[in-house]
């Protein structure tokens, strides 16, 4: 795992420092679309040296390069995805559970955009969950 992160950092022009290492990791293995604070409390108890500045401005490297998304489903609230395929997104307004959804674009009709210059999509949904319903 460490070792295929390792790379795709490389690949896209990062340096594969611990921090960002383990910064990516967490995006990828916990799937829960955290917030800064949520990944700076998490891995802080391993890793003491670790800042919210510095998980601030790794995940804004991870943007800047194309391997994280910003999810802003509130205005208060910005969580990341590691996760940077076409998809939506449903936030639970009972737990705040923010889950993936998986879209079918074959009904789209791109062809009315060939003009436009698409830089963002985004597609939320918000509810309540079936654990919360």
């Amino acid at each position: 795992m460490i070792e295929r992160i390792q790379n795709l950092l490389r690949a896209n022009g990062i340096k594969p420092s611990h921090h960002r290492i383990k910064v990516y990791q967490y995006l990828i293995e916990k799937r829960n679309h955290p917030s800064v604070d949520m990944i700076y409390q998490e891995l802080v108890r391993n890793i003491p040296t670790l800042s919210k500045t510095t998980v601030y401005n790794t995940l804004n490297l991870f943007l800047e390069k194309g391997i994280a998304v910003m999810i802003t489903i509130d205005e208060n609230e910005t969580r990341y995805d590691a996760d940077t395929s076409l998809h939506g997104h449903f936030r639970c307004n009972g737990c705040e559970e923010i889950y993936d959804l998986r879209l079918d674009t074959s009904a789209l009709e791109w062809e009315s955009l060939d003009e436009f210059e698409i830089s963002e999509s985004h597609l939320y949904f918000k509810g309540l969950c079936p654990r919360c319903h």
